[in-house]
C-alpha cells in the first residue's frame, strides 16, 4: 500500500495508520493480563493477530480506524487511539489501549485530544463516546480529563453483549467550548 493515509503530530507522539511492524508490541499488549483485561483479553498471539487486522480493515473499508500511537523520541509503538465504529456499536467511539510500559506518561490524553479534533474535523462527527468497563478506573480518568462525562450504562453488540460498559462522552459543542482557550 503506497498511501500511508493521514497522520497527526503532537509534541511527543505520531498518530498514523497501523503497520505490520506494530504487531509485536500489539501482541504484547493483548497478552498482558492487566493491559488486556478490559479489551477482551488476555489473548494468545494468534488471536491478537486477528484483532490487529481489524484496524487496517476499518481504515480500508470505512476510511477511518484507530491510529497507531508512536513515541517520536524512541520510534516505539505504544498503543492505539482513535475513531472506532463497528456495526451495531452504541455511537462514534474514540477508543484507546496502551502498552503497559506507556502508562502514566499522559500519552492517552495527548493522543486522544488529537484524535478527537481529527474526528470532529475530518469525519464530521457531532459527538463522541468512550465505552468503558465500570471497573476500569484508569480509562474513566482519561475520559474525565478529556471532558467526557458518564452518560448512561451501555450494551455492545455480539460477541460482547454480556460485557458491562458505561458510555462516557460529549458533543462537538462541549469539546469546542472546552478547548477554545487552547487555540
Amino acid at each position: 500500500m503506497s498511501d500511508d493515509g493521514p497522520s497527526i503530530d503532537t509534541p511527543r507522539l505520531l498518530l498514523r495508520r497501523p503497520r505490520i511492524a506494530d504487531f509485536d508490541r500489539f501482541a504484547e499488549l493483548s497478552a498482558h493480563g492487566d493491559a488486556a483485561r478490559y479489551i477482551g483479553g488476555p489473548v494468545v498471539r494468534e488471536a491478537a493477530w486477528r484483532r490487529f487486522l481489524q484496524q487496517p480493515g476499518a481504515w480500508m473499508l470505512q476510511g477511518f480506524g484507530m491510529f497507531s500511537v508512536v513515541d517520536k523520541a524512541s520510534g516505539r509503538w505504544i498503543g492505539q487511539m482513535g475513531p472506532w465504529r463497528p456495526e451495531g456499536w452504541p455511537g462514534n467511539e474514540i477508543g484507546y489501549a496502551f502498552h503497559p510500559d506507556a502508562w502514566g506518561h499522559g500519552y492517552a490524553v495527548e493522543s486522544a485530544t488529537a484524535a478527537i479534533d481529527w474526528s470532529f474535523e475530518t469525519l464530521g462527527w457531532d459527538d463522541i463516546i468512550h465505552c468503558i468497563d465500570p471497573g476500569n478506573l484508569a480509562s474513566q480518568r482519561v475520559a474525565q480529563r478529556l471532558g467526557s462525562t458518564l452518560l448512561r450504562p451501555g450494551r455492545l453488540p455480539p460477541p460482547f453483549e454480556d460485557a458491562r460498559v458505561d458510555i462516557w462522552g460529549q458533543t462537538r459543542a462541549q469539546w469546542r467550548a472546552r478547548v477554545a482557550p487552547r487555540g
